[in-house]
């Protein structure tokens, strides 16, 4: 495929990427709005800790913007999203570990909430979520997100995180035994 068809096929699936990528600021702003919820949810499964996440999406929408002239609309574009927001939370994930910096713990004020609404039932679902991933070994935390947020197969898991496939396999059945064992617990 030469680079008109490739233009012209980025252009189908959504032509703010082909005009984002070729510098048009207000169709990347519009992208960007667009992805953001998405980006930062997948951070937030990813990472322990409300302190570094928002500095993480921001890192992980800038890949975006950098990478968008290589969008090749092979496949789908929120898969690409994805992946590129996945590999750069687990960069930064990995430089923390490397300089032996740990994430401090978060605290929830539920005394701020209001009664319940299906916004706080919600909400409070996915804070439970979200504690009980922190809870996780950082291996088996990483290997659950992917699978079930991202939507990574095994094979997938093993070559992304760059681990055998049996230990990739182990580490979801160990996160998903851990999930449901903390499930029980609350």
């Amino acid at each position: 495929m030469n680079g008109n068809e490739q233009a012209k096929l980025v252009a189908f699936v959504d032509p703010r990427i082909a005009r984002a990528a070729a510098g048009d600021k207000v169709a990347a702003q519009q992208l960007l709005k667009d992805i953001l919820p998405r980006v930062r949810n997948l951070v937030r499964y990813l990472v322990r800790g409300d302190g570094d996440v928002d500095d993480m999406t921001q890192q992980a929408l800038l890949a975006v913007l950098r990478g968008l002239p290589t969008y090749r609309a092979e496949g789908k574009w929120l898969s690409w999203v994805d992946r590129i927001t996945a590999r750069e939370a687990l960069g930064y994930q990995k430089k923390k570990r490397n300089t032996q910096q740990k994430l401090q713990a978060y605290q929830e004020d539920l005394s701020v909430l209001q009664e319940n609404t299906s916004a706080r039932s919600e909400y409070m679902t996915r804070r439970d979520l979200a504690r009980r991933l922190d809870e996780l070994p950082e291996a088996q935390r990483n290997c659950v997100v992917l699978h079930h947020v991202v939507g990574m197969t095994v094979p997938e898991l093993s070559e992304h995180l760059k681990i055998p496939f049996d230990t990739a396999k182990s580490r979801l059945r160990l996160g998903m035994k851990k999930l449901k064992e903390l499930r029980h617990e609350t």
